[in-house]
């Protein structure tokens, strides 16, 4: 059975923040079909509860890699980094009068009533948001990478607002949708 402390391990992977994600797939459906409920069917009750376990740990570990958010808090994590604390960013005015600003944006348009602009402006809108996001991802990258932890962790904690923010614009997106 998997027995891994590290999501990394569990799928033959080198910790880090660059990973293959086409070969963490690759290897997440082969863990799926060898501890799938099936195959345990006609076993003891222990070793059902023990595929039942290292299933669901497969499933944890394969959603938190996956995703960049996920994987750069276990990243920190692993280096003794609480996500959950309060971080620098609330140090930063310049980034707090961009989330403030965003946030009105997104307010506005979303207090409007449908009309050919309204579209316009929310993909404005995502697109800014979505550039943010992913400038973030790349210095986060380039933090952990050269062992800067404290300065990638300031920078999750902006990752973390901005996907949120990323979120409520996509809501906003599918609600729009639904009206046309």
């Amino acid at each position: 059975m998997i027995n891994s402390k590290s999501y990394f391990a569990i799928f033959s992977l080198q910790a880090g923040w660059h990973i293959d994600l086409s070969e963490l797939q690759s290897r997440y459906l082969d863990l799926q079909k060898q501890f799938h409920p099936d195959k345990y069917s006609m076993k003891s009750s222990l070793e059902k509860r023990l595929a039942m376990q290292a299933a669901s740990l497969i499933n944890e570990a394969y959603a938190t890699l996956v995703s960049p958010l996920k994987r750069a808090q276990y990243l920190l994590k692993l280096r003794g980094y609480d996500s959950h604390q309060d971080s620098h960013v609330t140090n930063d005015g310049l980034f707090l009068m961009e989330q403030v600003e965003l946030r009105e944006e997104l307010e506005v348009i979303e207090n409007q009533n449908p009309y050919p602009d309204l579209r316009k402006q929310l993909d404005s809108l995502s697109q800014k948001v979505r550039h943010r996001y992913d400038v973030l991802l790349n210095e986060f990258s380039e933090s952990y990478a050269k062992g800067l932890h404290d300065n990638a962790f300031s920078v999750f904690a902006k990752m973390q607002f901005f996907a949120k923010l990323l979120d409520q614009v996509e809501d906003l997106e599918s609600r729009l949708s639904l009206w046309n």
